[in-house]
């Protein structure tokens, strides 16, 4: 009998474009968070034009999610954010601090990607604050908390010399962003060499941040999408604690195998409960969206019990 470290809803996949009011042809890639007596989401879609838009879906427990009437972030028709987001808005993050949630998202132009940070207090109105990386950087998640009275995020930019790895910044208002620093790199022939990005924001756990980020391998087949965990120190998370040398989710099911895009999971939300489990969602194949159930300190094992050797 194989060693589940996620064990996947039975219910899956718990969204498709089918649950959706509104014409779509995908839904994936959501954050998600504890609102209210709740949960609520944020979810990307294709539509039939090919660019993205971030639809909303409430919850009371986490899994059976009915979709609202409208999306909630459409590309902006105002100022800055017009020029940057003319091609879609994609992948959003949710980091909740001193009440207020703080909204990462690809941003797609003519120039390329970027990301762009918004906020919201009740997810009926959106604030956008700023856009906060350059081209070709995507993935920003936001620590929940500030640490040494900053904020702190990781993001992936590209580079030919030193392709998609994990970096860390800080930032005294969450415009102004600095004190970069790499702290991950794809593992030499490894399930993640190709490419490392962050997932879900990081969870806090009594041991470091938790860590749930992706990471592709290529095959002859083309590339595959799956899983991992690292730790980072509570205190100074630029330091690895310990990067687990196994995955922790593949793509399996026939919608994480077959899809918009084969051979995906690909995870931007992790909820922790005050039970120790940890609630993880992903997009399947960029086609429809899947959640699963971990034990939190599981998974901090991993990091510190098998961790890779060359982080």
């Amino acid at each position: 009998m194989k060693k589940e470290i996620i064990k996947r809803f039975r219910g899956n996949p718990i969204l498709t474009k089918e649950d959706v009011p509104y014409e779509v042809e995908t839904v994936h890639n959501a954050g998600v968070a504890k609102y209210g007596d709740g949960y609520v989401m944020l979810f990307r879609s294709h539509r039939k034009n090919g660019r993205s838009i971030i639809g909303i879906a409430d919850s009371s427990d986490g899994y059976y999610f009915t979709v609202r009437e409208k999306p909630f972030i459409f590309p902006s028709e105002k100022g800055i954010f017009s020029e940057y987001e003319e091609y879609g808005v994609e992948d959003c993050r949710i980091s909740e601090i001193d009440g207020e949630y703080i909204l990462t998202y690809s941003a797609y132009s003519r120039h390329g990607v970027r990301v762009a940070l918004a906020k919201t207090k009740d997810f009926l109105s959106l604030e956008r604050v700023a856009l906060v990386t350059q081209s070709d950087c995507r993935n920003v998640v936001v620590f929940p908390e500030k640490i040494g009275g900053r904020y702190a995020r990781l993001d992936r930019p590209h580079s030919e010399i030193s392709p998609w790895s994990v970096w860390i910044s800080y930032s005294p208002d969450l415009v102004h962003w600095g004190d970069s620093k790499v702290v991950m790199k794809p593992g030499k022939y490894r399930w993640d060499e190709m490419k490392i990005g962050p997932g879900a924001p990081p969870v806090k756990t009594e041991r470091g941040w938790l860590n749930i980020y992706h990471g592709v391998f290529k095959t002859m087949d083309g590339a595959i999408y799956r899983l991992g965990a690292a730790l980072h120190d509570l205190g100074d998370p630029s330091k690895i604690i310990g990067i687990s040398d196994d995955w922790i989710l593949q793509p399996e099911d026939p919608w994480e195998v077959t899809g918009y895009v084969h051979n995906v999971v690909f995870t931007c939300g992790a909820v922790p409960e005050k039970d120790g489990t940890l609630k993880i969602y992903w997009g399947g194949a960029d086609t429809v969206l899947c959640a699963g159930e971990a034990q939190t300190e599981k998974i901090v094992d991993l990091c510190i019990d098998n961790p890779r050797k060359d982080i």
